[in-house]
């Protein structure tokens, strides 16, 4: 039947299973948020029955809570590496800053369900169970600023920068290298307008915060 999003199912033992249980969930509350998606909507999306999904997850609060703990997680890694990989070793504090802020906020089209599941989190968050958003911050969020905070002490401590609270100032790192929402501008973001975004931020940072 048109339109429906059903999968085959999956033919593998309860690891298959449940792997594709993750999977169907993630792209459904991506799509519908945590208030309207169905259990039944994922069962058809992962190619298998409610009966298995509640053979694996106690509830959809559970099921919700497992889709994000562990979709949180693979981006960290993937942030995280960001991190690692461009002030593992400055040279220039401004051009590099700006090299790692660009490459931070380039979007990530293999984490895209993810980045509409953040979206959807945002917007109904009231309703979402303060247990899942916990896991959510744990797993993600709050790993990749710990990560950044490190990076950004080990500056300190180099004499690049001045920070009291590595915490505080990665913090403000992500505030200010945040490009403008889309939805406030009248056509869509350039290579070039990002770009000039995230230079004024780490111009922004460096003024409170260079050594």
């Amino acid at each position: 039947m048109a339109g429906r999003t059903t999968r085959k199912r999956p033919a593998g033992g309860l690891a298959d299973k449940r792997r594709a249980i993750l999977d169907g969930a993630l792209t459904i509350f991506a799509r519908d948020g945590y208030t309207r998606a169905s259990i039944d909507s994922i069962a058809a999306r992962a190619g298998v029955s409610t009966r298995t999904i509640y053979n694996h997850f106690q509830d959809k609060a559970d099921l919700f809570q497992a889709v994000i703990k562990e979709s949180a997680s693979r981006v960290a890694d993937a942030q995280i590496a960001i991190v690692e990989s461009y002030l593992r070793k400055v040279t220039d504090l401004e051009a590099d800053l700006i090299e790692f802020g660009l490459a931070w906020v380039t979007p990530m089209p293999d984490y895209a369900d993810h980045s509409a599941l953040v979206r959807q989190i945002n917007a109904e968050s009231g309703h979402i169970p303060r247990r899942a958003i916990k896991a959510w911050q744990e797993a993600g969020p709050r790993r990749v600023l710990d990560a950044l905070a490190d990076r950004l002490a080990r500056l300190a401590e180099q004499g690049l920068l001045e920070v009291d609270d590595p915490q505080r100032a990665a913090h403000h790192f992500a505030v200010l290298i945040t490009v403008p929402n889309p939805s406030l501008q009248a056509r869509t973001l350039s290579d070039s307008d990002r770009g000039e975004a995230v230079a004024a931020g780490v111009r922004a940072f460096l003024y409170g915060y260079r050594g």
